[in-house]
């Protein structure tokens, strides 16, 4: 139960402002009225993510320094803000992704999670815990904790906010984050 309990708490807590946390807004606002579909594709995501994560943390731990890990992370971030700065196909023509809301987000979401800190928490806890199933339950329902109020809520934002609008602040969130994982400021992480 103490794997469960901590799983829980760390990633709940964890994605509280975090980019996966916008992804949700942004996918809501992208797809009106899908929630469940969205939902869905957080949570199968989120199992595939966090199982991989959870079953390779002693490895990771060992093999892995803190050094490379932030510079890893601080050039991704800012990659990423690079491509949010990029106009989606979707913002330009108005049609809705090819793929659907469950698709779209479980692959984005899948993506999103890879390098981000619920990530590593989840490999560290993996590292930690003896029951990977509790620590996949755990990290998976702290994830929808924080997210589905932000799908729930997601279309509401885009109406007070234009998706045309949203990519800028996605990525002025991505370089921020990036420059302080370069800077070594301490996010939580465990880089610092």
């Amino acid at each position: 139960m103490e794997a469960f309990l901590a799983s829980f708490g760390m990633v709940a807590i964890a994605e509280m402002g975090d980019k996966t946390q916008l992804l949700s807004f942004f996918l809501a606002a992208r797809f009106p009225g899908r929630h469940w579909a969205i939902i869905a594709g957080i949570f199968g995501a989120t199992i595939a993510n966090h199982f991989v994560a959870a079953a390779l943390g002693d490895w990771v731990a060992a093999s892995v320094s803190a050094d490379v890990m932030r510079w890893v992370l601080g050039v991704a971030f800012l990659g990423f803000a690079a491509w949010a700065l990029i106009p989606d196909k979707f913002e330009d023509s108005g049609k809705a992704s090819r793929y659907g809301p469950f698709a779209t987000t479980l692959v984005a979401f899948f993506l999103a999670e890879m390098g981000d800190k619920t990530q590593f928490a989840t490999i560290a806890l993996g590292a930690k815990y003896a029951s990977l199933t509790m620590v996949v339950v755990g990290t998976t329902l702290g994830m929808m904790a924080a997210n589905v109020p932000a799908v729930l809520l997601g279309d509401r934002l885009a109406r007070i906010v234009p998706l045309a609008k949203m990519r800028f602040v996605a990525a002025a969130i991505f370089a921020v984050f990036g420059v302080l994982v370069l800077l070594k400021v301490n996010l939580g992480l465990g880089l610092a």
